[in-house]
């Protein structure tokens, strides 16, 4: 499936701004590792924080004045994309552009405190204004307001991989639809009890990390991107063995840097045994060593990371719950 990116946007734990993060990714720096504790046992854990000053001046806007972080991350590189791309939002572009939302772990803030109230108090004691931001579908609906979207919103939810899954569905939506645009976003946001899961279930070794990163699609654009739409595995030993499967769509492509998904577990054996199939020589660049694991928003970090290379960029993703993705970025200017 084939579509264009005219606009790219991230919020990330290095900053906003593309040009900038993405030369700290090159040179190999690390975001501030912050520590947040187990309220419960005193348990010390670790993560990759946005500041909150990135995204401070949308808690001016009345609708998100109560809404999570993760719909604050979700707002602002979604905003981000569209001013990359010089749109200007109107009533009639609103109608016809859709939103598609990646996430992994949703709201995940605002669902432990709601759920916490209910076990320590009662059913009676469930937040009214808690609850709106347990949903998964709540960064995409803050989002979709904002713009005056009242169609076409939709939520992916995934591992890893599921912002490629969200890029391949957006491209099917223009390839498909009379919409015009697609305004594609993943988010994550951070909290002690999601830290100490990934933790405990060894599902990263670089920190879990907070962020979001959007793309804005067109059927013309700055950059070419051709989605493919994964393929599974059963077992970890299967995962290189799928990916593979997976690039053999991108077999022909000239493809000059990688960027890859690597985290420290058994997702950087399996891309490297994908990758020595067709592309065995080609650089990796692999932005989670600097960004953290931010799962619903890795792979669309991958995706603006691999645009700003300025040349042909393979994105592979291999995700924890047995999923392999990939899609591949050219500039056409």
């Amino acid at each position: 499936m084939t579509a264009h990116i005219a606009g790219l946007g991230w919020v990330t734990p290095l900053g906003t701004d593309l040009v900038d993060v993405f030369a700290r990714i090159g040179r190999g720096e690390l975001a501030e590792v912050k520590a947040i504790a187990n309220p419960e046992t005193g348990r010390a854990l670790s993560y990759l924080p946005v500041p909150m000053k990135s995204v401070e001046a949308l808690g001016r806007n009345p609708r998100l004045r109560r809404a999570s972080a993760i719909s604050y991350f979700a707002v602002a590189a979604g905003l981000a994309a569209l001013a990359d791309a010089g749109i200007v939002m109107t009533p009639e572009l609103a109608a016809r552009t859709a939103v598609v939302f990646a996430i992994s772990n949703g709201g995940v803030i605002y669902t432990r405190k709601f759920f916490d109230q209910i076990v320590k108090q009662g059913a009676h004691a469930a937040s009214p204004a808690l609850f709106p931001d347990t949903v998964y579908n709540a960064p995409a609906s803050h989002l979709a307001a904002l713009l005056g979207i009242d169609g076409a919103s939709y939520t992916l939810v995934g591992d890893a991989s599921v912002g490629l899954s969200a890029l391949h569905f957006g491209a099917q939506l223009l390839a498909t639809s009379d919409i015009e645009q697609v305004v594609v976003v993943g988010a994550e946001e951070c909290d002690w009890i999601l830290c100490a899961a990934y933790t405990d279930w060894r599902l990263a070794r670089t920190p879990l990390a907070e962020g979001a990163a959007a793309v804005v699609l067109r059927r013309a654009g700055r950059w070419r991107v051709q989605t493919h739409p994964g393929a599974t595995f059963l077992r970890q030993r299967e995962a290189g063995a799928a990916l593979a499967g997976v690039l053999g769509d991108f077999a022909g492509a000239k493809v000059e840097r990688v960027i890859a998904s690597a985290n420290g577990t058994f997702i950087d054996r399996a891309e490297a045994a994908g990758l020595a199939v067709h592309f065995p020589n080609v650089p990796i660049l692999a932005p989670k060593q600097s960004l953290g694991e931010s799962p619903g928003a890795g792979a669309l970090m991958q995706t603006v990371a691999a645009a700003l290379t300025g040349g042909c960029a393979l994105v592979t993703v291999v995700g924890f719950n047995q999923q392999t993705g990939a899609a591949l970025i050219t500039p056409t200017r």
